[in-house]
């Protein structure tokens, strides 16, 4: 379990940090810049640092931060709304990004250690959807009041996939998209993020990435306003035939909304023969490679763990020793042998 959940956490940051220099550029431009096999390790220098994460990771972290605190809420106090609890988590992240009156001297003020970490305080391109929420919320763990469809729900629920654990797929499924409703509205980025909760769920169980998604797509059938999520991963699944399937990435579109960026990860996941072409093939087809680059690490890193991952990219991306660390504590929280008063002295949430 430990394996699966470091490399979920690491391929997310090691994806999200191979994208974060060519988000925004045409596939055509990465290839002019990077050569015909477009960017494939960490190169480009972003705030002094090579393998510099963008706010895909820093969020996916305070999601992880946020249930391990639900959990001892859980256990401790006998009380726990997950969504509400990592909403919380979110507005200590919202406070990193200069969101509220806290700045770095006065960063004690936060709950918890992840928040007085000094590397959690960089702005890598917060998304303006969360930001504008999590200014606007006026009670956690309320819905946003966007119609949203943003990818960057999705680039931070991967982890609600190992409280399936506990609490069961739907469930687990069910928190993934409650959790995204509090700064997006539009049921398709919430669906997604309960849809990849649920593939990262099933892999857990023992399946492949194929069967994982196909045992997603009838919770989704459930769902009447969960059809755009539905139709993006079954185009994923009919793409993975293609012999040139790199060149049918765009037909999933580029990564902005919440399914296509998904999808676009699935068929790397499916398509690719090694977890490090599948990242790479996710982050050069143009668009939020950041964020597709993300979700794939974290499908192929729960599947086969950081082993998986090239050591170049693995011991080089940014917060990796805080990821080591989350992912530690997320296992004992998942397999139930965690001691609940020391890790309640480190994650005191609130």
């Amino acid at each position: 379990m430990h394996d699966r959940v470091l490399g979920c956490l690491l391929g997310g940051a090691c994806g999200d940090a191979l994208g974060a220099p060519v988000e925004f550029l045409t596939r055509a431009e990465i290839q002019t810049m990077y050569g015909p096999g477009g960017i494939t390790d960490f190169t480009d220098i972003i705030d002094d640092f090579v393998g510099a994460v963008t706010d895909e990771t820093q969020m996916l972290l305070f999601t992880v931060e946020g249930l391990i605190v639900a959990y001892l809420h859980h256990f401790m106090k006998g009380e726990c709304h997950t969504p509400t609890i990592v909403h919380r988590a979110y507005l200590r992240w919202f406070a990193t990004q200069g969101g509220s009156f806290f700045t770095r001297s006065h960063k004690k003020g936060l709950a918890g250690w992840l928040a007085w970490d000094d590397r959690l305080w960089e702005r890598r391109a917060t998304g303006n959807t969360c930001m504008t929420a999590l200014h606007d919320a006026v009670n956690a763990g309320q819905p946003a009041k966007n119609d949203s469809k943003g990818s960057g729900t999705v680039g931070r629920d991967a982890p609600f996939g190992f409280v399936a654990r506990v609490t069961g797929v739907p469930q687990a499924f069910n928190l993934a998209v409650e959790t995204a409703r509090t700064t997006h509205g539009h049921p398709s980025a919430c669906f997604s993020s309960g849809a990849l909760a649920a593939t990262i769920a099933h892999i857990v169980e023992g399946n492949d990435v194929q069967e994982a998604v196909e045992r997603t797509l009838p919770i989704l059938q459930r769902h009447k306003k969960a059809g755009e999520v539905r139709a993006a991963l079954e185009n994923a699944l009919r793409l993975r035939q293609e012999h040139d399937w790199r060149d049918h990435l765009s037909e999933l579109g580029e990564g902005w909304h919440a399914e296509d960026a998904l999808a676009i990860a699935v068929l790397c996941a499916l398509a690719a023969e090694t977890p490090r072409e599948a990242i790479i093939a996710a982050v050069n087809h143009g668009g939020a490679s950041d964020t597709t680059g993300a979700i794939t690490g974290n499908i192929v890193g729960a599947l086969h763990g950081p082993s998986c991952l090239p050591n170049e990219w693995a011991e080089h991306v940014e917060l990796r020793d805080a990821i080591e660390v989350l992912a530690q504590d997320f296992t004992a929280v998942i397999e139930g042998r965690a001691h609940l008063e020391e890790l309640g002295r480190q994650y005191p949430g609130r």
